[in-house]
């Protein structure tokens, strides 16, 4: 199974969408979001073309958590699962866990409890092992401080590539 992970979109709603139909057109059903979207109505207006499911963590600048969160748990925004500040999945038999800050996530890794751990906050693309682990963050959706990329990795190979938006066809 092919996943995408996205982190930091910062209100960016033309590069989440954008982003979204590339992933749609892949046939990627699953969405990991570390954390950032900012506004709620981004949230909601992003993921209503997409018909996968989004697991989505908080980031650190996260705007109104709780109108998220409303609209999430009352169905306005039916495909998004919201884990708070991290969440913990199995994919395909691969233990992942995902957070929006570096240095829990690093703590996550360390643990040697999951096959990969996802996070944002920094922006800036970047992969690492730590033991078995695969500490990864696929960059941002806003092209805030760098290119706004995202990741893609495919459970079944075990790659994982880095997608820059603005080379996405």
């Amino acid at each position: 199974m092919r996943i995408a992970i996205v982190s930091d979109t910062h209100d960016h709603l033309p590069n989440f969408k954008r982003a979204l139909d590339w992933i749609k057109k892949a046939k990627i059903k699953l969405v990991l979001h570390c954390g950032d979207v900012c506004a709620p109505a981004v949230l909601k207006e992003a993921a209503k073309d997409f018909s996968g499911k989004i697991h989505l963590v908080f980031g650190n600048v996260d705007g109104d958590r709780f109108l998220m969160a409303k609209q999430v748990y009352e169905k306005e925004i039916g495909n998004v699962i919201l884990h708070g500040e991290w969440a913990e999945l199995k994919v395909d038999n691969k233990k992942i866990a995902l957070t929006h800050r570096p240095k829990f996530a690093r703590g996550l890794a360390t643990t040697q409890e999951y096959a990969l751990v996802f996070y944002g906050h920094t922006h800036k693309p970047w992969e690492e092992k730590i033991g078995k682990c695969r500490l990864v963050n696929p960059g941002n959706l806003a092209g805030l401080f760098y290119k706004a990329t995202f990741a893609v990795y495919d459970t079944k190979t075990n790659k994982l590539e880095l997608k820059i938006l603005e080379k996405l066809k």
